[in-house]
C-alpha cells in the first residue's frame, strides 16, 4: 500500500500556499472585518486547494515518464512507483469534484472562475505546456482566476488594477521558473521540451520587463484616482517599497543564487522575502483601515 506521505506529497500542500491570492479582494475591499465574507473567502481558498492538489495529481500521472529523468522530480510518488497512474487519477477526480462541492454555495462567477481554472489547468497539462510563451501565460492566467474568483466571492466590484499587477507578477515568477529549468539543470529540456523554444537571453528579457511592468503598474495603482478616493489615508503609494524591495530581492535569487525554481517554497525559507510579505500586508492593512 501506498504511504500517507506519498499521498500527502502527491497533493503538494506547499502549493497551496499559491491561493492566497484568493484574499487580496478581501484585503483591499475592507471586508475582512464584516459578518461572514472572511468565510466565504476561505471556503474559495479551500475550493482552490483541493482544485490545485488535483491537477497536481493528474500531470504527475501524465509525466511520470519524464519526471523519471528529472533529478528532483523522480522522488515524486508516480514516478517513483509508490502511487500508481490510475491511483492518482483517481485522487485527481474526487479532488475535482470536491472542489466544486465546496465551491457549491459561493456566488455562480466565483464557481466558473473555479471551474474555469481546473479547465485550464487540465488543458495546460495535455499540450498548452508544450507551446512556447502560452505556456507561462496560462500559468498567469491561474493566478488571476484565483484573484478574480476571491473577489466574486464576496461580491465586491473586481479591480482592473488587481488583475493587472496579478497577471504580471505572475509572469514575472514564471519567467524565472522557466530561467531555472533551463539554466539550472541539465535534465531541463528533457523533463520539459518547450525549454528548447526558449533561451537564456530571451528568459532575461522577459523577467525584466514583467518587473519593470509589476511595479510600474503598482505604482500607478496606488496613485489612482480610483485609489485615493478609496483610501484617504494617502499611505497606499509607501506600500510600493516593499513590492519594489520584494521584486529587487527576488532579482537577487535569480541571479546571484542561481534561485527561482519554487517561488511557493523562497516564500518560506528565504527570511527577507517572508519578512517582506508580512511587513507589505501589515502596511497595507494600516493604508485601508
Amino acid at each position: 500500500m501506498s504511504s500517507v506521505s506519498s499521498w500527502v506529497s502527491l497533493l503538494r500542500p506547499l502549493q497551496w500556499t499559491k491561493n492566497l491570492l484568493v484574499f487580496a479582494a478581501l484585503l483591499f475591499a475592507r471586508r475582512y472585518a464584516e459578518p461572514g465574507e472572511a468565510e466565504r473567502a476561505l471556503v474559495m481558498f479551500a475550493a482552490f486547494c483541493l482544485a490545485s492538489s488535483a491537477l497536481y495529481a493528474f500531470n504527475d500521472s501524465l509525466d511520470r515518464g519524464a519526471d523519471r529523468r528529472h533529478p528532483r522530480k523522480r522522488l515524486r510518488p508516480v514516478a517513483s512507483g509508490a502511487i500508481t497512474p490510475g491511483g492518482a487519477v483517481a485522487a485527481a477526480t474526487a479532488l475535482a469534484l470536491l472542489a466544486l462541492l465546496a465551491a457549491r454555495s459561493a456566488e455562480p462567477s466565483a464557481r466558473l472562475c473555479l471551474a474555469g481554472y481546473l479547465v485550464l489547468g487540465a488543458a495546460y497539462t495535455l499540450f498548452l505546456k508544450r507551446v512556447v510563451i502560452l505556456d507561462v501565460l496560462v500559468v498567469a492566467a491561474g493566478f488571476v482566476l484565483r484573484a478574480a474568483a476571491g473577489g466574486f466571492a464576496i461580491a465586491v466590484e473586481i479591480s482592473p488594477w488587481l488583475l493587472i499587477c496579478t497577471m504580471l507578477l505572475a509572469l514575472f515568477l514564471a519567467a524565472a521558473k522557466r530561467r531555472h529549468e533551463l539554466v539550472g539543470t541539465r535534465a531541463g529540456v528533457a523533463h520539459r521540451p518547450v525549454l528548447g523554444d526558449y533561451t537564456p537571453a530571451l528568459l532575461d528579457q522577459m523577467i525584466a520587463t514583467t518587473a519593470a511592468c509589476t511595479l510600474m503598474a503598482y505604482v500607478l495603482y496606488t496613485f489612482s484616482e480610483q485609489t485615493v478616493r478609496k483610501f484617504p489615508s494617502h499611505l497606499m503609494p509607501l506600500t510600493s517599497l516593499f513590492v519594489m524591495f520584494g521584486l529587487f530581492r527576488y532579482l537577487h535569487l535569480i541571479y546571484r543564487r542561481e534561485e527561482g525554481g519554487e517561488p511557493e517554497a523562497l516564500l518560506i525559507r528565504d527570511a527577507p522575502i517572508r519578512w517582506t510579505v508580512l511587513l507589505y500586508v501589515l502596511a497595507v492593512l494600516a493604508a485601508v483601515r
